[in-house]
């Protein structure tokens, strides 16, 4: 049975079945990866931002990482993160079409299992914002060594819009959703 609950927003009873056991999986360790060539921990607004919402979600920061947009770099820290306690991986920046974006090019060859609807939406999101230039996001997101990996742009209000409509109201769920056997 289908019930909506407001405009753009139809939730099953299976899914709501399914975040209700996921909501009894406790916090999750969310490790925050910021690719910049020019900020650095003081002025990664991103990080700061993403930290106090994971938080007030009840959420742990697990890991946090300030990397260039270098695909070495993008790969040691994307293999390094998928082999520590994070369960979720939010990268930011590094999604453009500019020569020197390479995190998507990285991160796409590498996802196992990718989530093209997290992409789709955030751009169709992004449309009300930006316009017509939300088509030059490559945001996306998968599952790499049975982490979820989300990559956005490094734009604070992309960082925003991505945690507060897409990512942070299905956390717990796509969490459990990695760990359930059946």
């Amino acid at each position: 049975m289908l019930e909506t609950n407001f405009p753009g927003e139809i939730k099953s009873a299976s899914t709501a079945a399914h975040k209700a056991q996921a909501a009894s999986g406790g916090p999750v360790a969310i490790a925050i990866v910021t690719v910049s060539d020019s900020r650095t921990p003081d002025t990664d607004v991103n990080a700061h931002y993403l930290r106090a919402e994971i938080a007030a979600a009840g959420h742990i920061v697990s890991d946090y990482r300030l990397i260039r947009d270098e695909p070495e770099q993008v790969t040691a820290v994307l293999d390094d993160l998928t082999a520590s306690a994070a369960r979720v991986l939010l990268f930011n920046g590094g999604t453009g079409i500019a020569p020197r974006d390479t995190t998507f090019d990285v991160l796409d060859s590498k996802l196992e299992k990718k989530m093209p609807g997290f992409g789709e939406l955030f751009r169709m999101l992004s449309w009300a914002e930006v316009g017509a230039a939300a088509m030059l996001s490559r945001a996306t997101a998968g599952v790499y060594h049975n982490t979820l990996i989300f990559s956005t742009p490094g734009s604070p209000n992309a960082v925003k819009l991505a945690w507060e409509k897409l990512i942070a109201p299905e956390l717990q769920h796509m969490a459990w959703e990695m760990i359930r056997k059946s």
